[in-house]
């Protein structure tokens, strides 16, 4: 609720995902923050959406499908929404977009069962909502220093009807960057009103470079094991 306050006392326009990546190509100048939710928990239901809708915002929630039922279903021991509260909160103006089917570590499938997790996910989420569903959020860490799986993934999710895709790169998204590899801003309930405004303002943004040289040593101390050059490849993460 004091992230909302603020965004909304500061002058920011909270939008969803899509929109965001128009005003993107379009080289908006906007004060536009795009406010994203992984993993389709049921407390957004009951907690976040009652706050959001306090200050007219919206938000873009990401599905992994096979954990959202018209049964009760966890996700690591957590319980998740059904699809009636899904559908009620898509009529209210919340983006949802997909995290694939069964949330799984995608650099360790192969390629017949990414395109699987990418396209099933999309379908699920369509045909319930009767809305195209054309973001994307990759699950766990993004494995940026394997350039081939990255390259390969953002052609897939072209492919299979995607238009963007947020990750766990750290980070503000601005014009030019490539949709597919997306920053994105963590923000919890250690952020006081100060730390929240720094992220924003771009002093946590340093340590995108920091995030993405671990991940360089890592990959060199423990480099992908390739089973199949066309169809598997697995990484370490972060």
């Amino acid at each position: 609720r004091q992230h909302m306050q603020f965004l909304k006392s500061s002058g920011y326009q909270a939008v969803d995902l899509k929109t965001a990546v128009t005003a993107l190509n379009a080289r908006s100048t906007e004060k536009l923050a795009v406010v994203t939710f992984d993993d389709g928990y049921r407390d957004f239901y009951t907690g976040a959406f009652p706050i959001l809708k306090e200050q007219n915002f919206t938000a873009t929630m990401f599905l992994p499908t096979a954990f959202i039922g018209n049964d009760t279903r966890s996700f690591k021991g957590r319980e998740c929404m059904s699809w009636n509260e899904v559908k009620e909160l898509h009529q209210a103006g919340i983006h949802f977009g997909s995290h694939t089917v069964n949330h799984p570590k995608l650099v360790e499938l192969n390629w017949l069962q990414i395109k699987s997790e990418l396209a099933d996910s999309k379908t699920e989420i369509e045909q319930q909502l009767g809305a195209v569903a054309d973001t994307f959020a990759y699950p766990f860490a993004f494995p940026e220093t394997n350039k081939t799986f990255v390259r390969r993934l953002g052609e897939t999710l072209s492919e299979t009807g995607y238009q963007c895709c947020a990750t766990t790169r750290i980070g503000r998204a601005k014009s030019g960057d490539d949709l597919m590899q997306l920053k994105r801003l963590p923000a919890n309930s250690c952020d006081d009103t100060k730390l929240f405004q720094a992220k924003l303002d771009g002093a946590y943004d340093w340590i995108a470079p920091l995030q993405a040289g671990v991940k360089k040593i890592k990959a060199l101390v423990k480099p992908p094991r390739i089973s199949d050059s066309s169809t598997s490849q697995k990484e370490a993460h972060v």
